[in-house]
């Protein structure tokens, strides 16, 4: 069984989980989730990041002690991800001692290899530095990236002018081997627009970085003193970046989260940090590289980035209050590329919902279920579907495949918009086959059991194919056509006989609220 190894950006632990944070789970999890159901033997990795300055800070305002605020934090995005329905297998927190423990040992592979170089190109070396330094993205910034005084990504922070003696990094030595590496595997990042952005800074050249930081403690303490005596503490994405490496050594996770990661999955705002700062990391410490970094898109409230500190926020249990867990994630996935931005409104969920939802892929099930009922005593019939409906329909599961299997990278959105298509073709061929009008002469009763048939097989193959996006409520249908088991555990790359199933009608899949009800789960 192929094994697909795929992780997500951990969460920073300043604040609850908002849209942002949800759109690239329910993507990262979609994406497991077919992984799946095509056969591969999954491990899907996520968690918190806990360290840093601001971590401190923040835990400092609320007058509590930074692993008790950080406790808390990790509470609520786990509630949430269980609301959510995410399915990972293991959730990870930098300020557990097997990560921290994992960050030494990674840090000191780079210094065993600098025990071979001249003291000239060591990995690590000493150095003073004065530079502005963003709390809010814990990182040095250039020129380029500050407005007005301000951090571009975090216009609500003054940027910190910051003098300091730490361990360094030489990244600058890499930038002819990361060239190489874009060179020689394009695809490593996508798409194409980040990868574009990193090889412009590429072709700037690159500045070394601070590998610690000496004003505050909350976090792994560097392994190695300076030359003063001073022992300072991991710069925090020297701290952060290494959680998808050290996951292994956390007991019973040895050979399940075996690296190297085959998909990172992350937001476009750290496309740098994973793909220039990581890769380069592993190159000193002799580690592998993962095989493919995946940067997704922001979504917007109104034109707005989502920003706690700048006040754009949307509550999620709200969002999700409105129809549900499973709507919720079909709608992020289809409205929202996952290779670009997109934008949230209540009046296009409703649209989504309305359309795809309840009058596409509710209505179908509610009236295939009630003719088999009414016109098989509720058994479907035996057979083959109908040919070239089948073809079509096989055209479009190999389409969403593709845009999920990584074949066209990875763009759930391409997914469900080709098996809508496959569910809108199925509810024109009802109306082209006219099965009530069939059904009043028994001379056509084959004809009739090719149309029911039909129907019910498109239905169980469409079920199995938006599980991974809906499985609370492809199971509810599953049920409803007689499927039996988990849904989500049906292959995706094997056909399914329905012949002989017993349908039970049910409860409308997604019923339309009143004016100004919310729909609950």
């Amino acid at each position: 069984m192929p094994r697909f190894f795929l992780t997500t950006a951990i969460d920073y632990a300043n604040g609850d989980p908002h849209l942002g944070h949800a759109l690239e789970k329910i993507g990262a999890d979609a994406i497991a989730r077919y992984h799946r159901q095509l056969g591969y033997d999954v491990h899907f990795l996520i968690g918190m990041d806990e360290h840093g300055q601001k971590v401190a800070q923040t835990a400092e305002k609320e007058g509590v002690p930074p692993q008790e605020f950080v406790n808390d934090i990790a509470a609520h995005f786990l509630a949430m991800w269980t609301r959510l329905g995410i399915s990972n297998d293991q959730f990870i927190r930098t300020t557990a001692p097997g990560h921290k423990a994992g960050v030494v040992r990674l840090i000191e592979q780079v210094f065993a290899a600098d025990a071979a170089l001249p003291e000239n190109e060591r990995n690590f070396y000493e150095r003073s530095y004065t530079g502005m330094y963003c709390v809010g993205c814990e990182s040095f910034k250039q020129p380029a990236d500050i407005v007005d005084g301000m951090c571009a990504l975090h216009t609500t922070r003054t940027i910190e002018e910051v003098t300091e003696h730490n361990w360094f990094f030489r990244l600058s030595a890499y930038t002819g081997r990361l060239k190489a590496l874009f060179d020689a595997n394009p695809g490593f990042l996508e798409p194409e627009s980040r990868r574009n952005e990193i090889l412009q800074l590429l072709e700037q050249g690159l500045d070394d970085i601070s590998a610690s930081r000496a004003r505050f403690d909350w976090g792994v303490p560097f392994p190695r003193t300076l030359s003063n005596g001073e022992t300072q503490t991991t710069y925090v994405w020297f701290d952060a970046l290494p959680n998808y490496w050290t996951a292994r050594f956390f007991p019973g996770f040895e050979d399940k989260a075996a690296w190297p990661a085959d998909l990172h999955i992350i937001g476009k705002d750290i496309t740098r940090f994973h793909s220039v700062i990581w890769p380069a990391m592993l190159m000193a410490a002799g580690e592998p590289l993962p095989t493919q970094v995946w940067a997704h898109g922001f979504i917007s409230l109104g034109g707005e980035r989502f920003s706690k500190s700048a006040g754009v926020k949307l509550e999620l249990s709200e969002a999700i209050d409105r129809y549900g867990v499973d709507a919720f994630r079909y709608y992020l996935l289809s409205e929202v590329p996952f290779d670009g931005d997109g934008n949230f409104s209540w009046e296009r969920f409703e649209e989504v919902y309305n359309a795809d939802l309840a009058n596409t892929l509710g209505n179908l099930g509610s009236r295939s279920i009630a003719m088999i009922e009414k016109y098989r005593d509720g058994v479907v019939p035996t057979g083959a579907p109908e040919a070239s409906l089948w073809a079509a329909h096989t055209a479009d599961f190999d389409r969403a495949r593709a845009a999920i299997d990584g074949a066209r990278r990875y763009r759930p959105h391409e997914a469900l918009g080709a098996l809508l298509d496959a569910t809108r073709r199925t509810n024109e061929f009802i109306q082209r086959t006219q099965p009530w009008v069939l059904a009043k002469d028994d001379a056509n009763a084959a004809q009739l059991d090719e149309v029911l048939r039909s129907l019910a097989a498109s239905l169980a193959h469409f079920t199995a194919w938006f599980a991974p996006v809906m499985p609370g409520k492809m199971q509810t249908l599953w049920e409803q056509l007689g499927g039996t088991g988990d849904v989500t555990k049906v292959r995706l790359d094997q056909p399914i006989d329905c012949g002989g199933w017993k349908v039970t009608k049910g409860i409308p899949l997604f019923p339309k609220p009143e004016a100004g009800e919310k729909k609950a789960e």
